[in-house]
């Protein structure tokens, strides 16, 4: 089994979108920050709220079902208890990998998506780990 920094290596070298399923328009926080920073890196962002039209610059879509494009990476700023439910949605959606952020931790949504097969980690900070691999997205200009 791939250790927990394996995986997130793999992640951030495999994917070029990132969708956020509670992503924020509150450039306070985390859930806004996050995804707005993963752009800036050179990820293109889908966010995905039922209370706002426009996040971090880009359309936002009320649920996973609703996105009109194949889904890779499903990154999640909900609770903990919402997790199981946005790990069914997103292996509903097609999703190939599932990253709970910092502080949300799911023995249940662990289980759905390894059963699916889908990569996934937990309780990790996207910003967090992209510094410290120092891996780049596909749409990063190098400086």
């Amino acid at each position: 089994m791939a250790s927990t920094d394996d995986v997130v290596e793999h992640i951030l070298n495999s994917y070029d979108t990132i969708t956020v399923v509670g992503a924020s328009a509150n450039p306070a926080k985390a859930a806004n920050e996050v995804p707005a920073y993963m752009k800036a890196a050179g990820w293109r962002i889908v966010p995905v709220n039922p209370h706002a039209d426009e996040i971090v610059g880009e359309t936002v879509y009320r649920s996973l079902a609703e996105v009109p494009e194949q889904i890779g990476l499903v990154d999640v700023f909900r609770p903990s208890a919402d997790a199981p439910e946005v790990a069914r949605q997103a292996v509903a959606a097609g999703a190939t990998a599932l990253w709970l952020q910092l502080g949300i931790v799911s023995a249940e949504a662990r289980q759905i998506a390894e059963d699916a097969g889908l990569r996934y980690v937990e309780d990790r900070c996207l910003i967090i780990e992209q510094r410290r691999t120092g891996i780049r997205g596909p749409g990063s200009v190098a400086t």
